[in-house]
């Protein structure tokens, strides 16, 4: 007798085919089974007429890392559908912590970790510690940690002796089962590093099979040079590549889209291992601090909110950013554009433009910046309209473009439930599953499904699941097609998605009838 049968329902099945009606029958944490009209005996029956059965979606770029130790029931992620996280993004990681430096590393990713406690820790007892959680995890190693780790925020080459200590810390996590290395050459300390010290750590992961996945050095006026850059990584040493969260940001950039897909794509037929990732909205995220020129972090966050208290240094920012837009996101039609999303000191700006914020005290937009950022200790994390949307929508549509929310598992109550963060975190699968398929007919459903299922497990290796056949890992999520939508807005970000009525996540059930049960089967997945 099966542990679980789902009946009745339209099977999508992760391959990019269209749907049939099957039954997906599970035991010991697997399917046994996918048959049509099933007769099988389980122990319990979920009915699935009139809804999709699909497998486990997987968020292949996020920082749940932030947030899962807090919410371990990863509410905003487990109600979409989603039953694997890739962690680890960006070139940031919670470990290693190297003795003496936890407080710098938690300075360091105040505005992104903004609840999390930091400890010294190696990458081995961190994966050891992480706790039971209601997704499966997948975790990576940051490349601006290690740096942090090894040359602080010090913006010159390493010397040969702090190479080989990023070497070293680096194959300790992929010996602890770290999948890869991430980077975040877009602000510092990931900027600081040239092409050669990428390529030296690539070659690491060559070795020991692992990939790497990388926030680009630009996004916006400089992003068809830092594709190159990235598809380089793997022609040089053939290690898998994965671009994060692929995008054209800065209105002088819009438009774009195509001849950016069609260079990667070319690079993919000629068998390059590249990949990318992206997120249906025009909207991105960061911290306040990384719109500003990169040397205004150069020898650390105290010395970055001295530099802003000066009258010249605020005049330079003003010329640079008039003169070149901010930096990763090009050019904006004001500062009214981004607004205030996290902001640990002064929480009561939360929703507010700089550019409101700026005409409510009657100063320049720059000075409402350099003074925010000041008053909030350099940890405002903002919002940024700062691509169109016909640029999105094509990138969404590409049927080889991965889904990742790029944001963390939340929660409506409790600690994580503070602030305005992006819809993101709680809506990216539900919005191209309901909305983008359903109402603009964007893709197909089965393709919208692949991409967030079997094209992402291709995408990181792995055989067991991202599909549903017999022997894989009963990773299943089954919603209804006519309801699937995202919630959340910009006004009022903490919403669940709706239309997911059952989640299981190695073949036991987390979202039953749409509601959690408590259920913290994940697991963190260790690269072999």
């Amino acid at each position: 007798m099966d542990d679980l049968l789902i009946r009745g329902g339209l099977l999508i099945d992760g391959r990019g085919e269209p749907g049939r009606e099957a039954d997906v029958a599970v035991s010991a944490g697997r399917v046994t089974a996918v048959e049509p009209r099933s007769t099988r005996a389980a122990r319990r029956v979920i009915d699935a007429r009139g809804q999709v059965v699909a497998p486990g979606l997987i968020d292949i770029h996020t920082h749940s890392d932030f947030t899962l130790p807090l919410n371990p029931r990863a509410e905003s992620k487990i109600r979409q559908g989603v039953t694997l996280e890739v962690v680890g993004n960006c070139g940031f990681s919670v470990a290693p912590a190297l003795p003496g430096q936890a407080a710098m590393l938690r300075e360091y990713l105040a505005s992104s970790a903004t609840w999390l406690p930091f400890a010294e820790t190696t990458f081995a007892d961190y994966v050891a510690g992480f706790p039971p959680t209601a997704v499966n995890v997948i975790m990576q190693v940051g490349h601006n940690t290690l740096r942090l780790m090894t040359a602080g925020l010090e913006n010159r080459p390493l010397t040969a002796d702090e190479l080989a200590t990023m070497e070293r810390l680096l194959e300790e996590a992929l010996a602890a089962g770290a999948w890869g290395l991430s980077s975040g050459l877009f602000t510092a300390p990931g900027n600081f590093a040239d092409a050669a010290e990428i390529h030296a750590l690539a070659r690491v992961l060559r070795r020991h099979g692992a990939a790497y996945s990388t926030h680009i050095r630009d996004e916006a006026d400089h992003v068809f040079e830092a594709v190159r850059e990235a598809m380089a990584v793997a022609e040089a040493t053939g290690v898998h590549v994965q671009i994060a969260h692929l995008k054209l940001s800065g209105v002088d950039n819009w438009g774009g889209a195509a001849g950016l897909l069609g260079e990667i794509e070319a690079a993919r037929r000629r068998g390059l291992p590249v990949d990318c990732d992206a997120y249906p909205y025009d909207t991105a995220s960061n911290p306040l601090r990384n719109l500003l020129p990169r040397w205004v972090m150069e020898h650390g966050i105290a010395a970055m909110l001295e530099r802003l208290r000066g009258r010249d240094v605020r005049s330079r920012l003003r010329d640079e950013i008039a003169r070149q837009g901010l930096t990763n996101f090009g050019r904006i039609p004001s500062w009214d554009v981004v607004r205030v999303a996290i902001s640990p000191h002064l929480p009561e700006h939360a929703g507010r433009t700089l550019g409101d914020l700026a005409r409510s005290r009657g100063v320049d937009p720059l000075d409402a910046v350099a003074d925010y950022l000041v008053a909030d200790r350099g940890e405002t994390r903002i919002l940024i309209t700062s691509m169109t949307d016909a640029d999105v929508h094509a990138i969404t549509r590409a049927p080889w473009v991965t889904v990742g929310s790029d944001g963390n598992a939340l929660a409506t109550t409790g600690v994580t439930g503070q602030g305005k963060p992006h819809p993101r975190f709680y809506g990216t699968h539900a919005r191209i599953l309901g909305p983008l398929v359903r109402d603009l007919r964007l893709l197909p459903l089965e393709q919208a499904v692949a991409k967030m299922t079997g094209v992402a497990a291709r995408a990181l290796g792995l055989t067991d699941r991202g599909v549903l056949r017999p022997g894989v890992w009963a990773d299943v999520t089954v919603f209804d097609p006519a309801r699937i939508a995202d919630r959340a807005t910009y006004e009022e970000p903490h919403r669940y998605a709706a239309g997911v009525s059952t989640v299981v996540v190695n073949g036991q059930v987390v979202i039953d009838g749409g509601d959690h049960t408590g259920a913290l089967p994940g697991r963190v997945l260790r690269r072999a």
